[in-house]
């Protein structure tokens, strides 16, 4: 009965689902290459990252089908208030981004670090296909994510700290894990986990899916266009 006070289980079952999907969509990238009859030893750059492109619509095509009501539901309730809710969205957001600087000063300046490997792979695709990737990730996968790391998570978890923590640790600990080179590079899920847990809370204060979604479109897409020009 206490599980149950802090937890729906139906949704957690899903979220676990939902999120091994999420953490093995490169999968769907076969569906192409045996279609095709592609040699993956021969695959370039270019082709790699439309692969990846491909593995991200496939699998947003999957969440929108499954919340294609509640975002429907969320979608109506935003508009009534949009204005305030985008004006509180974006102070989260702030206080978000200003977490992320002042962790990445901090690690840098304590452990000499230049970055994490997460962002330095995400700038080689970048250089390869930049427009490509303005689309995947700029715009595919900050959605992707949002309704992975926030709308699983807000959905089975009934307790506001612990979605908020749940959802804000995982997701920084997602954009180190097998990404980093030395133990020191799993310190960049920090900041990660500082822009989670603002996208985490405000989505919780507006109990909508769509503020989190808009800021973290907004965050990623900024990126890649400064990384662009």
């Amino acid at each position: 009965m206490k599980l149950n006070k802090y937890i729906n289980v139906k949704n957690l079952i899903k979220l676990i689902i939902l999120f091994f999907l999420f953490y093995f969509s490169k999968i769907f990238q076969y569906i192409p290459i045996i279609i095709f009859n592609m040699n993956i030893k021969t695959l370039t750059p270019e082709i790699k990252i439309l692969l990846n492109l491909f593995s991200h619509l496939f699998l947003l095509v999957i969440l929108l089908i499954i919340y294609r009501k509640d975002l429907k539901e969320d979608f109506k309730k935003m508009k009534k208030n949009i204005f305030k809710t985008l004006d509180n969205s974006l102070k989260y957001y702030l206080l978000g981004i200003l977490g992320m600087i002042v962790s990445n000063i901090l690690i840098a300046v304590l452990f000499k670090e230049n970055g994490a490997d997460n962002e330095r792979l995400v700038q080689n695709m970048i250089t390869s296909a930049p427009y490509i990737m303005l689309i995947t990730a700029g715009i595919i996968g900050p959605i992707i994510e949002e309704l992975i790391f926030r709308k699983t998570f807000m959905d089975a978890f009934k307790s506001k700290w612990l979605f908020i923590l749940t959802s804000g640790f995982i997701f920084g600990s997602m954009h180190v894990i097998g990404t980093s080179s030395n133990l020191i590079g799993y310190l960049y899920f920090i900041p990660y986990a500082s822009l989670g847990l603002s996208f985490a809370y405000m989505d919780y204060e507006e109990n909508n899916i769509f503020p989190s979604i808009i800021m973290h479109i907004i965050h990623n897409s900024l990126l890649v266009m400064i990384s662009i020009l």
